[in-house]
């Protein structure tokens, strides 16, 4: 039986990206997303719920997240689910991440101006295999 593990978000990044460098060099960026869901009670009235998402990128997209993004920039992310367990202080913890094979940066570049014209608009890794 074939399984499926896709995930497609459109959202803001809540802060700049996060660069570090594992042992052998390569790039890794950290996003913070949010997604907004809105809806209306039975009662008539509007509500609004932020989902915030854990978002890393390796290598050579890590890069261009790391040079063209920034908090409040809009983006489109594809990618699939991944869960990491570890311990800390004798405590087990465990986080649900979005490993994105792709990213599209889509509106202004999150600072109340357009993206340049140079800048990319959609990045492939094709190094993360899916």
């Amino acid at each position: 039986m074939a399984s499926l593990n896709k995930v497609m978000l459109i959202g803001n990044l809540g802060r700049d990206p996060e660069i570090r460098h594992t042992q052998a060099g390569s790039a890794v960026a950290t996003l913070s997303v949010a997604t907004n869901e809105r809806w209306n009670t039975t009662e008539g009235e509007k509500a609004e719920r932020t989902e915030w998402h854990r978002v890393i990128t390796f290598g050579k997209l890590a890069e261009i997240c790391g040079q063209h993004l920034a908090k409040g920039r809009t983006v489109y992310i594809e990618g699939r689910l991944q869960t990491r367990a570890w311990e800390k202080d004798g405590d087990k913890r465990s986080a649900t991440e979005i490993v994105a094979g792709s990213v599209q940066f889509l509106g202004g570049n999150g600072k109340g101006t357009s993206a340049p014209a140079n800048e990319p608009t959609a990045t492939k890794d094709n190094d993360i295999p899916f």
